[in-house]
């Protein structure tokens, strides 16, 4: 049985040898809201696009972007710092990553993700994170915050393309002739495209609120799949499922949800999916030490500022899968992204 993948694990830096020091405790304080308004800006203001283009000086950059050259030298400098950018004199240049992921005319940029996973929505709930700690919950939770699920369906389908693909590739629907899938809270709709492009047999039924699956309902129609996407609209705990089905996608959904909900409803997709019929789960799936690897392990805290669920670990969506009727469920790394897709088969 594979889990999570644990190759991702770092030390914590407050941790890490050597004599005492409040530089880790002063940075994080002083600086890490200045981080990701600073990336924002960049990427705002296209700077990594412009230097990618050949402009790597903040004289350069500052007249392309109708901004100051002291505030363009100083947000670069903080990005170079930061590692975003590097420096050599005092001309900047883009990192890897940036090159492959912030220079809008790449493939696979994914600038637009920031309007919603740094959104100005996403640092209110911050704010609110001493008061989320003593009750131990969300103060405001955005499972049924349509317009910000409208946000996410816009802005995350870069993002969500990769883990789309790595499932597709994991669920091996190629030459599985017609199949019906069931894409639950199908937002911008990429999970259940990424099947229909791999199997000119599938057919796609997108489950959303009206204002979010309308976008899914668009995208397939863009990419000329619009014939084999149908969607239900509403919540998936209270409509008529329909089916059966041969496969069922939970892209991000059950973290929402508290552990007695979660089983109702993988119940509830039993019972709407054939005999032999897969259920595809995507997470962040921290190791049993809920502290590894980073990012699924930080997902916990976004759950508690924004649900009522949480980052559940692969032990604990296994016993739910198996008390709702699914006894084998396997993990799978959604490389090149942290996350986890568990592919449960009904008996």
């Amino acid at each position: 049985m594979q889990t999570a993948d644990k190759a991702h694990a770092q030390t914590n830096p407050a941790g890490s040898e050597g004599p005492p020091s409040p530089a880790h405790i002063f940075d994080t304080l002083a600086f890490s809201h200045a981080r990701v308004d600073a990336l924002k800006a960049g990427i705002e203001l296209e700077l990594f696009t412009r230097i990618a283009e050949g402009l790597h000086t903040a004289e350069q950059l500052g007249a392309r972007s109708g901004a100051s050259e002291r505030g363009i030298r100083t947000l670069c400098d903080f990005l170079v710092v930061n590692g975003f950018l590097t420096k050599s004199n005092a001309e900047y240049d883009l990192t890897a990553d940036t090159a492959l992921f912030l220079d809008s005319r790449s493939p696979a940029y994914l600038g637009g993700v920031a309007k919603f996973i740094a959104s100005r929505h996403s640092a209110e709930r911050s704010a609110q994170l001493i008061d989320c700690v003593r009750a131990g919950h969300a103060i405001s939770d955005i499972s049924n915050n349509v317009d910000e699920w409208v946000t996410f369906a816009q802005a995350m389908v870069p993002l969500a393309a990769l883990v789309a693909a790595a499932t597709a590739e994991v669920l091996n629907v190629e030459n599985a002739g017609p199949i019906r899938v069931l894409d639950v809270a199908a937002g911008h709709g990429e999970f259940g495209l990424a099947l229909a492009r791999k199997n000119p047999e599938a057919h796609i039924v997108g489950v959303d609120f009206p204002e979010v699956v309308a976008l899914a309902r668009k995208r397939a129609a863009e990419a000329g799949l619009g014939d084999r996407y149908t969607t239900l609209e509403g919540s998936a705990f209270d409509l008529d499922l329909g089916g059966p089905y041969d496969i069922v996608l939970l892209p991000n959904f059950l973290h929402h949800f508290r552990p007695e909900k979660i089983e109702r409803f993988l119940g509830k997709v039993a019972g709407v999916l054939k005999k032999g019929g897969r259920v595809a789960t995507v997470e962040f799936v921290p190791n049993d030490d809920r502290v590894s690897p980073p990012a699924a392990a930080m997902f916990s805290m976004t759950m508690l500022l924004g649900a009522d669920g949480d980052a559940y670990t692969f032990a604990e969506l296994d016993n739910m899968l198996r008390r709702a009727g699914f006894a084998k469920n396997r993990a799978y790394p959604a490389f090149p992204t942290p996350q986890t897709i568990i592919v449960s088969e009904r008996a």
